[in-house]
């Protein structure tokens, strides 16, 4: 019985130390990620959070609103530098991601992340913008759109979450573990298995395209791997599931130019049931495809910059029922 007792005592023990010395090397690693990539941006608060902010150029605003566990880095990757010679190009990070906080209690369904978007825009004085969401991005974007149609001039959806999926990708499946569980792992081992398995993951976000080599710097990669960022996009997820399928009935109601891009290999997002359901639905909806995965703001610069731009033009244009 004694024996047994101090067996129980060193695995205790052994794995307090483990612990420990894991969350130790994340705190490490957090730091020296946020050392490597300070925010480039200014921070402006409105209700509920506090975003970090990129403002670039002038004209017509466009709004860039990234994906789940994005950042703006993923169109700093080279999307917002062309479009500033035509456009005011305002990027940020969303609640909870990159560098923006999200207050305590605030929600993170799309109804809120859209009430959040509309109090930025009134807050820099954006008139009527295009809305660029890629990914999630899309399906805030959207919620925008439905809740605050008078705030916005058409939308640009690149790879857009628009139906509720049948199943989370295995990429995000960590997020949907109970509350205590996200945050030890957060703070333990989210680091290390995603060193481990960055290649499988990489594989299917930016699938069949290739991962360029600077991402994790200049696409502000590394950014997610830092525990306030996964949290907060494991509250995205959570957030949207339950508050997209009240999105739908509304789509065939919108009546503003709406355009759509995505990469017929998309290894997140099925084209058919995200694009092509969708355009089904909504009057003058347009949707582009092209050959690509589901990074193309990263992986297809000129193509999406292309696109970005051609929405533009449309909002010019009037919508017909």
């Amino acid at each position: 019985m004694n024996a047994l007792l101090t067996l129980v005592i060193a695995i205790v023990a052994l794995l307090a130390v483990l612990g420990i010395a894991l969350f130790l090397f994340t705190w490490r690693t957090n730091r020296k990620i946020e050392a490597a990539l300070p925010p480039t941006g200014r921070f402006v608060d409105v209700p509920g959070a506090t975003l970090h902010v990129v403002e670039r150029g002038q004209g017509p605003a466009v709004l860039l609103v990234h994906g789940l566990s994005g950042q703006l880095g993923n169109f700093d990757y080279g999307m917002i530098e062309p479009l500033a010679r035509n456009f005011r190009v305002v990027a940020i990070d969303r609640p909870a991601a990159g560098y923006s906080t999200r207050d305590p209690g605030a929600a993170a369904d799309l109804p809120a992340q859209a009430s959040t978007l509309a109090a930025l825009i009134d807050k820099l004085g954006l008139d009527k913008p295009l809305v660029v969401g890629h990914s999630l991005g899309g399906a805030i974007a959207l919620a925008l759109a439905t809740y605050h149609p008078e705030r916005v001039g058409g939308l640009a959806l690149i790879a857009p979450l628009t139906h509720p999926p049948e199943d989370i990708s295995p990429v995000f499946q960590a997020m949907t573990l109970p509350r205590a569980v996200r945050r030890l792992l957060a703070w333990t081992l989210l680091i290390p298995m995603s060193i481990r398995n960055r290649e499988q993951v990489m594989d299917i976000v930016f699938g069949p395209d290739a991962v360029p080599s600077d991402f994790p710097t200049r696409g502000g990669g590394l950014l997610a791997l830092r525990p306030s960022h996964f949290l907060g996009a494991s509250e995205d997820l959570l957030g949207a599931a339950p508050s997209l399928p009240a999105l739908l009935p509304h789509y065939g109601k919108l009546r503003m130019p709406i355009s759509i891009l995505y990469g017929r290999e998309d290894r997140i997002l099925d084209y058919k049931a995200n694009g092509e359901a969708f355009v089904a639905k909504v009057p003058g909806a347009r949707l582009t495809l092209v050959s690509g995965g589901h990074m193309l703001p990263v992986t297809a610069v000129d193509t999406s910059v292309d696109f970005v731009r051609s929405a533009a033009l449309q909002l010019r244009e009037p919508v017909t029922a």
